[in-house]
C-alpha cells in the first residue's frame, strides 16, 4: 500500500471565528484516512494549514501502515520538530491521525483494538467551558452568579456529573477581562484585587450550591494568572471541592509544581505542552497530576499513547484535550478507553454547535454524561461531504 495524495482542508463558516484544519490521506488501494490539526482557533490557523502541506510532500509514496517510520521521518527531517511547538506538531498530528485511521480500515479493526484493547465500555464526560453558556448556539457570556449556576443546572439535567468553567473570563457587565484587570492598578501580574476575588468566589459558590456536593467542578484559568495569583485563587476555591485546577499559570514544570505544592489541588495542563520530551520534565518533578495532551497538536496517536504510558509510570491521570472537530474527539475516545490511567473526557461546548456537528458523517454525543465507544474500523468517523464543499482545499500529490 502506498500514499498517493493528501487533501488539506481549511473549513469555513464556524462559530466564534473558528477555522478547523483537516486532512485526508489517500492510498493506491482505495483506503483513505482523516486527520486534524487542532489549531482551528487562536492565531495559528494559517500556519497549521501550511505545515500539513509542507509535511505531506515528504510522505507521498510511503506505506501508510508504517506510522512509526513516518512519524520519525517527520520529526527528524523537518528541522523545526525537535523540541518543536504547536505548529509543527499539529502537522505531524494531522498526518498521524489519518495514518491510524487507514490502518484500522486496512485491518477492519476499531482503533482501540490496535491500541491494545478496550478497558471500559463507556467514558465519563464533563461539560466544558460553561462560561460561554451550555447549548448549541453562539451563546452570550455569563455575567452574574445566577447565570453561572443556571448553566451548571442545564448540564446536570442532561446527566453530567462534572462541569468546567473559567470563572473570570468575563466581567460582571459581560466584557472580556483583560489580563491585567484582575490585578492591581500598576497593570502588572500579581495578587488579585479583593473586588475581583469576590466576583470569582461568588460565581464558584453559586455553581457549587446549584449542583450540590456530588458533582465535580473543574477550575480553569487558561494560564491567564501568574503563579502567585493562581495560588491565591486556588486556596480560596479549595473549600468548594475542586476536582482539579487546569492551566493555573504558564505551563512550565517549576510554576505548576509551585501551584500544586502551595494549594494542594491536583493540577492539570497539556494543551500547550508538546511531545514526550516536554512532558518528561513535568513528570520528573511531579508538576502535573492530570495531563491533557491534544491528539491534534501533540503528535497524534503515536506520540500521545507514549505520553500516556509515561504518565502511568508516575501515577498521573489522563484527560485528552478536545476542542476540535469530531475527528480528534472520536480518536480521543479510543485512546481513553484503552489506557489504564484515564480520568475523564472533555466535552467542549463547541461540540454542541450545528456547524461542528455537521463536519463529520457521525455525530457522537454523550448520553447521560457518558460516551459509548465507536466500533467502526479505524477512528470511526470521517469528514463529511458538506465540510469538503465548505472548505478551501489544497491537494498534495
Amino acid at each position: 500500500m502506498k500514499i498517493t495524495k493528501v487533501d488539506v482542508l481549511r473549513v469555513k463558516g464556524q462559530v466564534r471565528n473558528r477555522t478547523p484544519i483537516l486532512c485526508r490521506i489517500y492510498t493506491d488501494e482505495g483506503i483513505y484516512g482523516d486527520g486534524e490539526a487542532a489549531l482551528g482557533f487562536g492565531s495559528a490557523k494559517l500556519a497549521a494549514f501550511g505545515i500539513i502541506q509542507d509535511l505531506a510532500k515528504s510522505i507521498i509514496g510511503m506505506n501508510p501502515l508504517d506510522h512509526e517510520v513516518i512519524w520519525d521521518k517527520l520529526y527528524r527531517n523537518s528541522f523545526w520538530a525537535q523540541n518543536g511547538g504547536p505548529v509543527i506538531f499539529s502537522g505531524i498530528s494531522a498526518i498521524d491521525l489519518a495514518l491510524w485511521d487507514i490502518k484500522g480500515k486496512a485491518y477492519q479493526a476499531p482503533l482501540y483494538e490496535l491500541l491494545g484493547g478496550k478497558r471500559r465500555d463507556s467514558i465519563r464526560a464533563y461539560a466544558s467551558q460553561l462560561q460561554f453558556g451550555w447549548g448549541p448556539g453562539d451563546n452570550l457570556p455569563m455575567r452574574t452568579p445566577e447565570q453561572y449556576a443556571n448553566e451548571a443546572r442545564k448540564a446536570v439535567a442532561e446527566g453530567y456529573d462534572c462541569v468546567k468553567y473559567n470563572f473570570f473570563m468575563y466581567k460582571p457587565e459581560g466584557d472580556p477581562v483583560k489580563l491585567t484587570e484582575l490585578f492591581g492598578p500598576d497593570d502588572q501580574l500579581g495578587l488579585v484585587t479583593p473586588v475581583n476575588m469576590r466576583v470569582i468566589e461568588s460565581r464558584i459558590a453559586a455553581v457549587r450550591e446549584a449542583v450540590g456536593p456530588d458533582v465535580d467542578i473543574i477550575l480553569e484559568n487558561h494560564a491567564h494568572t501568574d503563579a502567585q495569583s493562581a495560588v491565591q485563587i486556588g486556596n480560596m476555591a479549595k473549600k468548594y471541592q475542586i476536582f482539579y485546577y487546569e492551566e493555573p499559570t504558564t505551563p512550565t514544570p517549576p510554576l505548576l509544581k509551585y501551584v500544586h505544592d502551595k494549594t494542594g489541588l491536583p493540577v492539570a495542563s497539556g494543551e500547550r505542552i508538546y511531545s514526550r520530551w516536554q512532558y518528561d520534565e513535568y513528570f520528573k518533578v511531579n508538576a502535573l497530576q492530570v495531563i491533557q495532551p491534544d491528539l491534534g497538536t501533540c503528535g497524534g496517536i503515536t506520540e500521545v499513547k507514549k505520553i500516556c504510558d509515561m504518565a502511568y509510570v508516575h501515577d498521573v491521570g489522563v484527560q485528552i484535550h478536545t476542542c476540535g472537530s469530531q475527528i480528534s474527539t472520536t480518536a480521543a475516545l479510543h485512546i481513553e478507553c484503552a489506557i489504564p490511567n484515564f480520568t475523564i473526557h472533555e466535552h467542549n461546548v463547541w461540540a454542541l454547535t450545528p456547524s461542528n456537528r455537521a463536519m463529520c458523517i457521525h455525530d457522537y454525543q454523550p448520553q447521560n454524561g457518558s460516551f459509548a465507544i465507536p466500533d467502526l474500523p479505524g477512528i470511526g468517523n470521517e469528514i463529511s461531504d458538506s465540510a469538503f464543499r465548505n472548505s478551501d482545499i489544497v491537494t498534495i500529490e
